[in-house]
């Protein structure tokens, strides 16, 4: 029994990792998209606010959610993976929201399509969209080469009212 369980969670962990590089594939593409980091102060048109607790991400083309999430007061492109187990951040996002990347300890390891990457363990002082907003919230720094974006996860998830997909839209409430 211990052995499955450690078997699904091993194999959820590789398929979370993986995503941040299909989606980066997708937006690459695009030759009149800007990458999520230029275009990350600006809310994208698939977010709508639904009040001061309650946010809702229509699915892009691939039916993927990506929304402007603000961390440690910056803004930046993140897509939501209910997979993921934590926010996931490459060291040049984590630069940008303040992290002091050469003091972290990189002793965790993540699976990523490009393999098994050294991580370090972060708490995020507060991670915002629309009008949700958490504190303490924990996330993994990965290599740039590892991780293109931001993967939004079951760290910042797991800590709302609730989640869920209906007619192709993630409804967000605190």
């Amino acid at each position: 029994m211990l052995t499955r369980l450690i078997a699904f969670a091993g194999g959820l962990a590789a398929i979370a990792l993986v995503v941040p590089d299909l989606v980066s594939n997708y937006l690459d593409r695009g030759e009149s998209r800007s990458p999520p980091q230029a275009s990350a102060s600006a809310t994208p048109a698939t977010a709508r606010y639904a009040g001061d607790k309650a946010v809702v991400l229509e699915a892009d083309r691939s039916g993927h959610f990506v929304g402007t999430f603000r961390i440690n007061g910056r803004s930046e492109a993140g897509l939501v993976d209910t997979g993921a187990s934590t926010i996931a951040i490459n060291a040049s996002a984590a630069r940008r929201f303040g992290i002091a990347v050469g003091n972290l300890s990189f002793d965790a390891r993540a699976q990523t399509a490009n393999g098994i990457v050294e991580a370090a363990h972060v708490s995020l002082d507060r991670v915002e969209i629309g009008g949700i907003s958490l504190r303490n919230v924990e996330a993994m720094v990965l290599p740039d080469k590892a991780l293109s974006g931001m993967l939004v996860g079951m760290s910042f998830l797991s800590r709302l009212s609730s989640y869920r997909v209906e007619d192709g839209a993630l409804h967000l409430v605190r």
